[in-house]
């Protein structure tokens, strides 16, 4: 496995929804690629063949500096790491901050004390550890915004920059996603399956308005940002750049799925709170964790999911492949082609 234009990166969470798609941006490009996966971790989007697959000791400190500095002696450093690896739902709040803010930490003091210093870190954050737009203005939220996160998973996302910014052993760049979706989402899958049996579920009474990456655009500006020298220490939103109203976005899975009939129906906010509690603590039972929570009703309840993408247009030239209709009509179409294949 040699890298084609001789450079070696590390990516975190690489079995994951984002994960695999970042693996297979950086193969496409020519990197010699390094997975970072959990002994848990399902390994079926990774190819054996073109990836060097890695256990990394995020949970003890020592372990860890110990593993990567091995890897220095024997490789050399990477030259880029992306640090993609994080929890998004969980049955106990404080993981987040276990897995998303101290793993980030422990990772990043790691690689210094290992000498094993990236020309480049890159963070997965979120749009979510800044918190939402004004709901009355409507105006994107911008990088001069003072970040409010109001959900758990966005407090942990803001500690974890926190950590990256404090840190001066190497480069960084920080990305937030708005929301992403493609093949392999589970929680968009949801909308697309309730709209495919013909129901569309929307909270609140005013509308939401919602910005989207498609997560092959996601993939392809993280390593745009990468590899644009010029770009260190720099935060960057990422969405496709145009704003949809959650009425809009479920028309457009609908017109997609050719589905002719859709009963559409807004639920209260206060009922939405009653089911994601209520799944909450079903979860809790069960031990696992549930897309409707008390952490997500903070993100439904909130009408101004947008964001300024002009940053990075202007610093890396980046500009999406696929609107919103385009990355829907393809992962529908992928989604349809493995429902054919059981």
């Amino acid at each position: 496995m040699t890298s084609h234009n001789g450079k070696k990166i590390l990516i975190t969470g690489a079995s994951g929804f984002i994960g695999r798609h970042i693996v297979g941006e950086a193969l496409d490009r020519g990197y010699e690629v390094w997975a970072g996966v959990r002994a848990t971790s399902s390994l079926a989007g990774l190819p054996a063949d073109r990836v060097h697959r890695m256990e990394l000791e995020y949970g003890d400190g020592e372990a860890l500096t110990a593993q990567l500095a091995q890897f220095a002696r024997e490789h050399g450093a990477w030259d880029y790491v992306v640090h993609n690896a994080g929890l998004t739902k969980t049955t106990r709040p404080r993981d987040f901050f276990r897995v998303n803010a101290d793993c980030t930490q422990r990772l990043l003091r790691s690689l210094a004390a290992a000498a094993c210093h990236p020309r480049k870190f890159l963070l997965m954050s979120s749009l979510g550890s800044c918190g939402a737009g004004n709901p009355d203005t409507l105006r994107p939220v911008r990088l001069d915004d003072p970040q409010q996160p109001a959900t758990a998973y966005g407090k942990s996302k803001l500690m974890a920059e926190n950590h990256v910014r404090a840190q001066r052993d190497f480069p960084y760049v920080i990305l937030r996603p708005t929301g992403v979706y493609g093949p392999g989402d589970r929680d968009y899958l949801m909308e697309i399956d309730s709209i495919r049996a013909g129901f569309d579920f929307a909270v609140g009474m005013r509308p939401q308005h919602l910005t989207f990456i498609y997560v092959k655009d996601l993939a392809s500006a993280v390593c745009e940002t990468l590899e644009c020298e010029p770009v260190v220490n720099s935060t960057f939103f990422v969405a496709d750049g145009d704003v949809h109203t959650d009425a809009e976005f479920a028309r457009t899975i609908q017109d997609v799925l050719q589905k002719r009939r859709v009963l559409r129906l807004r639920i209260p906010c206060w009922l939405a709170w009653c089911a994601c509690i209520c799944f909450e603590g079903a979860g809790r039972l069960t031990g696992r964790a549930m897309t409707l929570n008390a952490d997500k009703y903070r993100i439904l309840k909130e009408r101004n999911w947008t964001c300024d993408t002009e940053p990075l247009r202007r610093a890396t030239g980046f500009r999406p492949a696929y609107n919103l209709r385009r990355g829907l009509e393809e992962t529908i179409r992928l989604l349809d082609a493995q429902a054919a294949k059981r």
